[in-house]
């Protein structure tokens, strides 16, 4: 389809086609993006520094409640020589002062999850593009609510899940559709990253260890940890699901059709302070997040999925890829690949040779632009694609359906858990369109 038809055919109100605002963003040819930052903490900061390396991204404004963050932000932008932003702060509803802002074209949120629902949905509201961080939202009704306001609105809403721009990531991806691995039977992902000293004042990265969490605490510490005291199950699925999806054409040809989940119990991090500060308070919580939680998907066309949460217990950071077809297998944690007929008999070998004769081209061509981003260069990638799509008037690559999609995964496999392990029905967010939408991920620079 050429761009032409593809703008002029996503105006057009179907349910399985992120909507395209009616009246247009850019009333004339812009050469910049003009972003609004809600959330300007560590990941904030993140997309903040993305936003500084480019020359078609102006930064007018960004909002944060606590000013040792927008501190930070300040002197970052300052010492970069661009012009300052305006700052909104003073309370919980302050975004919607930078939400009120015409000259705004899109924004970036990076709040802790449970703001992104409503301050998606009022910036949509606005008429803004939408760049969020996961999760989507914590409840299936806010997943519905996020797609009902895109598609009313007609304003995009992208996730910002870079692990699908990862180099390795993405030269699988190349491989799976030039059919190294034949016809996919499997495929594995999840969250494996020890988060003990981020969950516990954020120590590791930053502040020099601790066992503290909550408004006395620093970073992730203030909000995150309190998710693994009152919820069990998959917290955070998109690092694992959303390459799964695009290797699989999930919503694009596909779709997941039910889930169950499992939880082991938990003591990871009941130890962990117990082993810092013993017989300190918090090693006594009751933490209801099991340390490794595990679901499983079916899908339309056969295949299975297994997804993993294992971020309470020591271990070296993996995503526990895994793509298995009928010629073949690639697992991230050993790098290696085996393909029937090529390789040797029952001998794993190296990736590293596959992924460079199978190198994305989208890694050949803007390596140079991502070395200086964040997580490997991935956060150059996902931001580029935000961008594009913002300045182009384009549905984003990972569009509304596919980040909900990735994200209810959490609510489902937390229903799931509580209801002993019961198999939950998987939403169909495009209301029967993904059997005619096409995977166009990462074909061009804007992922289209």
């Amino acid at each position: 389809m050429l761009r032409r038809e593809f703008i002029k055919n996503s105006t057009i109100s179907l349910a399985g086609a992120t909507i395209l605002p009616s009246t247009a963003i850019f009333a004339t040819e812009e050469k910049k993006v003009r972003l609004g930052y809600i959330g300007v903490g560590e990941r904030g900061m993140n997309h903040i520094s993305a936003g500084l390396l480019r020359d078609d991204v102006e930064i007018v404004a960004i909002c944060d409640i606590q000013e040792r963050s927008l501190k930070i932000c300040r002197e970052r932008i300052a010492k970069s020589g661009k012009p300052a932003a305006v700052e909104y702060t003073g309370g919980l509803d302050a975004y919607k002062k930078l939400l009120d802002r015409k000259d705004i074209h899109a924004v970036i949120i990076a709040t802790p999850w449970q703001f992104h629902c409503s301050q998606a949905v009022d910036a949509m509201k606005s008429g803004k593009y939408v760049g969020c961080e996961v999760i989507a939202g914590l409840t299936l009704d806010d997943h519905w609510e996020i797609v009902h306001t895109s598609e009313t609105t007609g304003v995009p809403y992208m996730t910002l899940e870079n692990v699908c721009y990862r180099r390795d990531v993405m030269a699988v991806l190349n491989m799976v559709r030039q059919g190294v691995f034949g016809e996919l039977v499997h495929a594995e992902g999840g969250y494996q990253h020890n988060l003990r000293d981020v969950l516990f004042n954020n120590g590791r990265q930053v502040y020099g260890g601790g066992v503290e969490f909550g408004e006395g605490a620093l970073s992730e510490a203030q909000w995150r940890t309190q998710f693994n005291i009152d919820r069990d199950g998959d917290l955070y699925p998109t690092h694992g699901a959303g390459p799964v999806m695009n290797y699989l054409n999930i919503n694009r040809g596909n779709r997941f059709t039910n889930l169950v989940s499992f939880s082991s119990k938990a003591r990871g991090l009941a130890s962990y302070v117990e082993e810092l500060a013993p017989r300190h308070p918090n090693a006594n919580i009751k933490y209801k997040e099991g340390d490794i939680v595990q679901t499983m998907l079916n899908c339309a066309n056969g295949e299975t999925v297994l997804l993993t949460h294992d971020t309470h217990l020591p271990r070296p950071y993996s995503l526990g890829f895994r793509v298995q077809g009928t010629k073949g297998i690639w697992m991230d944690l050993n790098q290696s690949i085996y393909i029937d007929h090529v390789s040797k008999d029952d001998e794993w070998e190296p990736a590293k040779a596959w992924f460079e004769k199978y190198d994305h081209p989208l890694w050949k061509k803007h390596e140079k632009d991502a070395s200086e981003a964040g997580h490997g260069g991935v956060d150059w990638f996902v931001f580029n694609a935000f961008i594009l799509s913002v300045k182009e008037k384009k549905t984003p690559p990972i569009d509304v359906y596919d980040s909900v999609t990735m994200s209810v995964i959490a609510p489902l496999s937390a229903k799931s858990i509580a209801e002993g392990n019961k198999p939950q029905e998987f939403p169909d967010f495009t209301k029967g369109q993904w059997q005619m939408r096409k995977n166009r991920f990462a074909l061009d620079d804007s992922g289209f």
